[in-house]
């Protein structure tokens, strides 16, 4: 089998790889929950290319995420419930949908796109969705429930946030959302005084939760915002492990003022 720029000739690889007679064990073996953490993985590989403008793994890393929707699909193939087509169908039947202002009648095409249309729209797929899975008319379904459980906590706390904002649920302007961090610091504080575990990881969540807040209300990422610093980090870290290599040092054998002092050298530099 040659290598081909054609989708036909992955999906052909895909359902060698999992034939259970001839494919390869690892494949076969192999199922959506299994997958599902290597598709998030090579997902935050193609944002890490993207991040380092490095064009050649860009390539790289989007095949590697499209291997995972076609074993996706190839899974749900052998499961008879869709296949590969079915999931390009679904995309630009969406896609298309969305786009009223450029794929519909020459009167959308005029009238552009209207403030709100979005929201409609993804509002009736998301109706359509519950109805197909049986679920029409069903009151236990809430305003933020389609917002992504998968997501990184991070996001999707921004996520909840952005949507709740929405309907006007949201603080009115940065600075006070500073009192509330203050006072979520202050129930921290008083949940590690008393020794309450679990107390202390719910205030701990609702810190967070509330710094969150405060990044979207400056136009802050928090995911982009924290791998920034832990970037910074890992680099005065590095900084810190040569410094004591050029003193013959090593990291078990340094003492923490010996660390603390390269570090806030490192800090200096930057």
């Amino acid at each position: 089998m040659k290598p081909s720029k054609d989708i036909a000739r992955l999906i052909e690889i895909m359902a060698a790889l999992r034939d259970p007679e001839t494919g390869c064990p690892w494949d076969v073996k192999q199922d959506f929950s299994t997958i599902a953490p290597y598709t998030i993985e090579e997902a935050y590989e193609v944002l890490d290319a993207i991040q380092r403008g490095d064009m050649h793994d860009l390539r790289e890393e989007l095949g590697d995420l499209l291997l995972q929707v076609v074993f996706h699909a190839r899974m749900a193939e052998e499961a008879g419930t869709f296949d590969f087509g079915d999931v390009v169908e679904a995309i630009t039947t969406k896609m298309i949908r969305r786009h009223p202002h450029v794929f519909g009648d020459e009167d959308a095409r005029e009238a552009g796109m209207a403030k709100g249309m979005w929201e409609k729209i993804k509002a009736e797929e998301k109706a359509e969705r519950r109805a197909a899975r049986n679920g029409a008319g069903d009151e236990s379904a809430g305003y933020l429930d389609d917002v992504t459980v998968a997501l990184p906590a991070l996001t999707r706390a921004l996520k909840l946030q952005e949507k709740a904002a929405r309907v006007g649920f949201d603080w009115g302007a940065p600075r006070p959302i500073l009192d509330k961090i203050e006072e979520e610091i202050g129930e921290l504080r008083e949940a590690m005084d008393e020794g309450r575990r679990e107390a202390v990881a719910e205030e701990f969540g609702d810190l967070l939760f509330a710094l969150v807040n405060l990044g979207r209300h400056m136009g802050l990422d928090p995911e982009a915002a924290l791998r920034g610093t832990n970037e910074k980090f890992r680099h005065r870290f590095h900084a810190v492990e040569r410094g004591l290599e050029a003193d013959g040092k090593t990291l078990g054998a340094a003492s923490l003022e010996e660390m603390e002092g390269l570090w806030q050298r490192a800090k200096r530099r930057r």
